[in-house]
């Protein structure tokens, strides 16, 4: 599994600018994932799929603030930091700034 562990990055949104903290886990044999954005509930969040490319992931995952869409997460990592997006529907790409790990 790639990504594990606690990470934190900058965005820049019409609803929100500011860190972002998630963490990727280890969900029984399945990617699991977790996100904190300051000041906002995070809905509840469903991993569709996920596929891994040398230190690159790209998942689908669904959340119920958006029912049946599809949100599209690329990752690309390297050592302890990444960049990347998340493509909403009705949004476009967010992209991530400053990517970096941080302790758990």
């Amino acid at each position: 599994m790639i990504g594990l562990g606690n990470w934190a990055c900058n965005v820049n949104t019409m609803f929100f600018t500011g860190e972002v903290k998630f963490k990727i886990f280890d969900d029984n044999g399945k990617y699991g994932f977790e996100l904190d954005v300051p000041g906002i509930t995070v809905p509840d969040i469903t991993v569709k799929e996920v596929k891994e490319d040398g230190n690159s992931v790209a998942a689908t995952v669904q959340t119920s603030l958006l029912p049946d869409k599809d949100l599209e997460l690329n990752v690309d990592f390297d050592g302890d930091c990444f960049d990347g997006f998340l493509k909403i529907p009705f949004l476009g790409k967010v992209k991530f700034k400053n990517g970096h790990r941080i302790a758990e």
